[in-house]
């Protein structure tokens, strides 16, 4: 008996220390993949940016740890039955009915739990977003902002108050907050060569750059509006799929201005 006691103590250290160790790796992973599928917002600082990922980080790290660790405790505990020569399929048995009743309660639950991972992992959404959703059984689409992303629930607040909503019933999501962005930039045309017949050269240039090496997360929506101005500069106006940063926007102006020095 003293040999079963110490054994079973022995397995219940073991599963705590495992759900302590996972959820170290657990957290790194979905660090990883957060940094992987992050976007900068419209609007968004860099500090405002990295507090949006350390959300998805704690809230995706968490959902996930919820599972790794039910699953190492059912682990623990039918090895334990096993030590106690107790039958773990008697229990189970025994408690079938009720076993059945969450299975056919839980399937919704489950699909909730998963969707939820997998809005947090791909950004559809995060806490301070503005969506609008269209649920199933309502009439108009939810229109709210973000408040928190729980384990099977999203909750939103709108104009009347605080929406519970389970992560599976949004359908549509459209991320109001992830709107294209827009930017001005100035490129100057080689000398020489007449700035209002170079205008849709720019357009071209600028568009065909996009996706090129360090470039590669510059995606254009709508046109490019290019407009020769009085200093012999040429005015482009882009919409992106996410604000461009400093660099990519150095990088633009000056690989177009090399593409007109090389054309002219």
């Amino acid at each position: 008996m003293g040999a079963q006691a110490t054994l079973i103590i022995g397995l219940l250290v073991a599963g705590w220390l495992l759900t302590r160790v996972t959820r170290v790796v657990v957290r790194r992973i979905v660090r990883r993949l957060a940094e992987r599928g992050s976007r900068r917002l419209r609007g968004e600082s860099a500090e405002m940016g990295e507090q949006r990922r350390r959300q998805r980080v704690d809230a995706g790290s968490h959902m996930l740890h919820h599972l790794i660790a039910l699953i190492v405790w059912i682990g623990v505990a039918i090895a334990v039955f096993q030590i106690l020569d107790l039958d773990a399929a008697f229990f189970l048995s025994s408690a079938g009915f009720i076993g059945a009743g969450l299975a056919i309660g839980g399937q919704h639950k489950v699909n909730d739990y998963f969707t939820g991972i997998s809005v947090l992992l791909e950004d559809r959404y995060g806490v301070g977003d503005e969506i609008v959703a269209h649920v199933p059984g309502w009439g108009e689409p939810v229109h709210g902002v973000v408040e928190a992303i729980g384990l099977v629930t999203t909750r939103l607040r709108d104009h009347s108050g605080t929406l519970h909503l389970p992560h599976g019933s949004l359908d549509g999501v459209r991320n109001l907050s992830q709107e294209p962005a827009e930017a001005r930039l100035a490129v100057t045309v080689p000398e020489g060569v007449d700035p209002a017949a170079t205008a849709q050269a720019v357009a071209d240039a600028m568009r065909d750059l996009a996706g090129t090496k360090n470039l590669t997360g510059v995606l254009f929506v709508d046109d490019i509006r290019a407009a020769a101005t009085e200093d012999d500069r040429i005015e482009v106006e882009v919409r992106t799929a996410r604000p461009l940063d400093a660099d990519e926007r150095e990088l633009l102006v000056q690989r177009t201005q090399q593409r007109l020095s090389r054309d002219s």
